[in-house]
């Protein structure tokens, strides 16, 4: 069974720092893509960001809006994939969640998803 389980989220301060853990298994956790995909109230799900199976600083995605502020590696010795957030501001408040992708290149068509985190910012 495909397990995601995450962890990290809470209440900051506007420009303050969070760092998302992401935990699998179930799966041959080095052979996919993982993403974190946020929903805040009301809104859409957004893909924040991914990184695709091999990992490293060329195969990592992000949404302009967090671009130079979130930083997303894995662990394929841990089977966890983590999300830096610096500079947060109210906008990225949200429910954080992890997803396994379809294939070892990010494609957005999500396998599974965890139970996500909470991530709320105060100004």
């Amino acid at each position: 069974e495909v397990q995601l389980v995450e962890s990290g989220g809470g209440v900051v301060q506007a420009g303050g720092s969070l760092r998302l853990s992401c935990a699998a298994s179930g799966f041959t956790f080095a052979e996919y893509a993982i993403g974190w995909v946020r929903q805040a109230p009301g809104e859409e799900r957004e893909a924040v960001s991914a990184i695709n199976a091999g990992g490293g600083s060329g195969s990592t995605s992000y949404v302009d809006s967090v671009k130079g502020r979130f930083t997303i590696s894995r662990d394929n010795a841990k089977n966890t994939v983590y999300l830096q957030m610096n500079s947060l501001n109210p906008e990225d408040t949200a429910v954080y969640y992890c997803a396994k992708d379809l294939s070892s290149t990010w494609s957005g068509v999500f396998a599974s998803w965890g139970q996500g985190t909470q991530v709320a910012v105060s100004s």
